[in-house]
């Protein structure tokens, strides 16, 4: 009550403030208008707006004074860093807040790794708050360490930090009533559940909604955007490293207003938030695109805060948080200062790193036999990259064969893909055919594939492919590309064989180098291995491979890679 004392003492000018913030013009997220009004800051928590004095005084000098950004759902282990590099890269961008789902991390660690990645978070100046995967596996066609139970989501949710049910993405299972995903939205403290249900549309989508799930992120016409609105849901509106969907979404602003609609970024590499920004470069090109900065700012700011029931962050007002912006524009959306409860941002300490964390990979060894795939001939299921999308095509095409064996055939754009179960050891293996990355030579390969991230390796000789998955297990995971024999550029990520121990700086630098070992081998894809991560996983349509096999996800069953055979291998 002390603290409370001050600040009311405080915000009646009877007391001075810790600092005020003097001659900007602060966005109010409530009235959508600017105000010229001092901000009086007391504690960390803004004690009132108006004319006041205080102890130190920060001249804003006519910027925009806008609320931290709130990046209303991601995964922090794509970005390759640990959360104290990735807190050191984007809270200069504005980046104040996020919400993980850590399912990524789940799916190798177990509940564990979920554990340790909140601890990890308790005291960094980025305020990461957390959702419980609720899909892990995301489907029975994938093979993590381990299913989490609903007790596992209970034990979750317990922890302060974690603040609802991440995205279900066993949608087809939630529309058909599986008992099995209505335990899990039946459990205490799953009180908001965030949404995952791909090009779902009509009576399906009324389903997924029925079942009081609240929000999706993986819209991507505006058609499955004003469906979800119409259903009470939140838009939440993704712009990541492989799925871009920000251009396609914006014009329902224009249609119905912001309302219920915010900012995600979901999967970013780190070099794609070192060189384009991070929610403040969805700001950027929302405003680009035609929507009201006001608009764009309350949806990376106010928006994510309601839906996610974070009622101190997001707004300039008393009481909230002084998580604070100060923009030269609005235009650039790049802050001049970023204030995170009052204060400048200080050196940040490195995450320390425990064992336990790195020992992940766990396969049996693999020969180039193990890639050879036995063909007579006849049409087969290919997956079909879409570029900027992580829905794929299913198509058919007829293979090269050679002595009973099918081939890749660099000439059409047709490539090896094989998934390979690196969790327990069982040496499992799905294998199958890949168009769209157009290489001409050698092979990539990672142990980041959502979402059990089993190991997976993509190329057109079987010998590269043979020697990505060896050195992958030598280095305990990350990324590798081959060619000829040779690795010509690799990226370590020995944290659950998702996240590297290095610092920012070397990370962005080997990430950078992999992409383009990969463009050298002939791709164009602007982020391969965001993109090859997309085909293990087992919710996104329409045809994607796993451990297991081939998922037709449409139909949600396993099916055979000879497209002359039509009926299901199996159902999840």
């Amino acid at each position: 009550m002390g603290d409370l004392a001050r600040r009311l003492a405080v915000a009646r000018g009877d007391e001075p403030a810790d600092l005020v913030v003097r001659g900007g013009r602060v966005l109010s997220v409530f009235t959508r208008e600017w105000l010229d009004a001092d901000i009086a800051i007391c504690d960390g928590v803004i004690a009132g707006l108006g004319a006041y004095e205080g102890t130190e005084t920060l001249d804003a000098d006519g910027a925009y004074v806008v609320p931290g950004f709130i990046d209303a759902h991601l995964h922090l282990e794509t970005s390759k860093l640990l959360p104290s590099e990735f807190s050191r890269l984007v809270l200069p961008l504005g980046t104040t807040a996020v919400v993980a789902d850590p399912h990524e991390i789940a799916n190798v660690l177990g509940t564990d790794g979920v554990h340790w990645l909140v601890d990890v978070c308790e005291d960094l100046p980025l305020d990461i708050f957390f959702t419980a995967s609720s899909c892990v596996p995301a489907s029975g066609f994938e093979s993590p360490r381990r299913p989490f139970t609903p007790g596992d989501l209970e034990s979750l949710l317990r922890r302060k930090r974690v603040i609802g049910l991440a995205e279900m993405m066993n949608f087809p299972g939630v529309i058909s009533g599986a008992s099995s995903e209505l335990a899990k939205l039946a459990v205490d403290g799953a009180d908001r559940v965030d949404g995952h249900a791909p090009g779902v549309l009509g009576h399906a989508l009324q389903a997924y909604a029925a079942a009081g799930i609240g929000s999706d992120h993986e819209a991507f016409t505006a058609e499955e955007g004003r469906e979800r609105l119409r259903a009470g849901m939140w838009l939440l509106i993704r712009e990541a490293s492989a799925a871009r969907n920000l251009r396609a979404l914006v014009p329902l602003v224009a249609e119905f207003g912001p309302s219920r609609m915010a900012f995600c970024t979901d999967d970013r590499e780190p070099e794609h938030i070192a060189e384009d920004g991070h929610v403040n470069a969805m700001v950027r090109d929302a405003v680009s695109y035609g929507v009201s900065a006001v608009d764009a700012l309350v949806m990376a700011t106010h928006h994510p805060a309601l839906w996610h029931g974070l009622g101190d962050l997001g707004a300039i007002a008393p009481a909230f948080q002084a998580d604070l912006l100060l923009l030269p524009d609005l235009e650039r959306f790049v802050p001049e200062i970023v204030l995170k409860r009052g204060q400048a941002v200080q050196e940040i300490p490195p995450t320390e790193v425990p064992e336990w964390v790195t020992q992940s990979v766990r396969i049996q060894p693999v020969a180039a036999e193990d890639f050879q795939v036995a063909w007579d001939g006849g049409r087969a299921r290919v997956i079909g990259l879409i570029p900027g999308q992580i829905v794929t095509e299913a198509l058919v095409e007829e293979l090269q064969a050679e002595d009973g064996l099918a081939l890749a055939d660099p000439s059409r754009d047709l490539a090896k893909i094989a998934v390979i179960e690196r969790h327990l050891g069982t040496g499992r293996i799905g294998l199958g055919f890949v168009r769209g990355f157009d290489l001409r030579r050698g092979a990539f390969a990672s142990t980041f594939s959502h979402d059990a991230h089993n190991l997976i390796v993509v190329g057109v000789d079987d010998d590269d492919m043979v020697r990505a998955v060896a050195r992958l297990v030598e280095l305990g995971g990350g990324l590798v590309v081959v060619e000829g024999g040779e690795v010509t550029a690799e990226l370590p990520l020995p944290v659950a064989g998702l996240v590297s121990d290095l610092p920012l700086e070397r990370v962005i630098e080997a990430s950078k180098a992999t992409v383009a070992a990969v463009h050298a081998l002939g791709s164009a894809v602007p982020s391969p291995f965001q993109s090859l991560a997309f085909l293990a996983l087992s919710v996104i349509p329409s045809l994607k491979i796993t451990d297991h096999g081939l998922v037709d996800v449409d139909r949600f069953e396993l099916v055979p890679l000879s497209a002359a055979e039509t009926g299901a291998v199996s159902r999840a």
